[in-house]
């Protein structure tokens, strides 16, 4: 399998995990508000701090991103483009978030694919503080109560890093069985996944948001992608049993690299290392 140098030094513990309670929510981001404000209104409204979505319809605007680019140090394997901001409305067509907080104040995390005002469709890295919602975004996910994703140095990849921390329960209704996960470096998610599942008994788990990056792609249709540095959101997932009476997963993807093609679909397991993170809460 595809592995990528990172500068810092591997911890042996490969999965950050907490395990919570999960609330679902759903509901239509507000337009005319900044994005970073609009989702924490939703969090809020469930007494909740941090969790995970996916977003389906509706359009930023204003709106800036980044793309992934290859560092032009030593100093991180992958790096970010300057800063993207397309004119007129951009009309999201899939994404996902991992909503928490950095240096103490609410942050998210959110890849995307889009079609912007020229008709092409692009995707990246979404900037929380210079992106505003122009038309309702719906979105779904799961809030966690227990459970928060906070953003701190990552000294393996030398990046500030969203990773799940133990939370004082909120007590506001949450009653599913969770478990929020920080997926590290170099390991293929679908077996990660299932590996973390079958240790703990977990017959079957959905997997809720899922935002982070893959070292290229393998797709079961036979498609390859080849650049390595890429942004990639968790259409669905879920883990279910398998024939042999183990657990296999089943990962949708969409996803952009640093040359700006674009691509959708489930992906080979055992087959898509991490490049720098990939967080997921999973639905037991």
């Amino acid at each position: 399998m595809r592995t990528i140098r990172q500068p810092g030094i591997a911890p042996s513990e490969r999965i950050q995990w907490v395990e919570a309670r999960g609330k679902p929510i759903a509901a239509d981001l507000e337009p005319g508000l900044l994005l970073l404000d609009a989702v924490r209104r939703i969090f809020a409204a469930h007494g909740l701090a941090s969790g995970v979505l996916r977003l389906g319809g509706g359009a930023f605007g204003p709106f800036a991103y980044v793309m992934p680019a290859l560092s032009e140090t030593s100093q991180r394997a992958a790096f970010y483009s300057p800063t993207l901001r397309p004119p007129g409305l951009s009309r999201i067509r899939t994404g996902a978030l991992t909503f928490g907080s950095r240096d103490g104040a609410p942050f998210f995390h959110c890849h995307a694919l889009w079609t912007e005002a020229d008709g092409a469709l692009r995707g990246g890295h979404v900037l929380p503080e210079e992106t505003f919602v122009a038309e309702p975004i719906r979105v779904s996910g799961i809030g966690l109560d227990g459970a928060a994703f906070t953003a701190v140095p990552d000294p393996e990849t030398n990046f500030t890093l969203f990773g799940p921390v133990p939370q004082v329960g909120a007590g506001g209704g949450a009653n599913r069985r969770v478990f929020a996960l920080r997926l590290r470096p170099n390991q293929d998610p679908s077996h990660a996944l299932e590996a973390f599942c079958r240790e703990r008994k977990i017959a079957g788990a959905w997997v809720h948001g899922g935002v982070g990056s893959v070292i290229g792609a393998r797709y079961q249709d036979g498609r390859r992608v080849d650049a390595f540095a890429t942004e990639m959101a968790i259409r669905s997932g879920r883990i279910a049993p398998a024939e042999d009476g183990g657990l296999e997963a089943e990962l949708e993807i969409a996803r952009v690299d640093y040359g700006g093609a674009v691509s959708e679909g489930r992906l080979v397991r055992g087959d898509n290392p991490v490049l720098m993170t990939l967080e997921v809460v999973l639905e037991a």
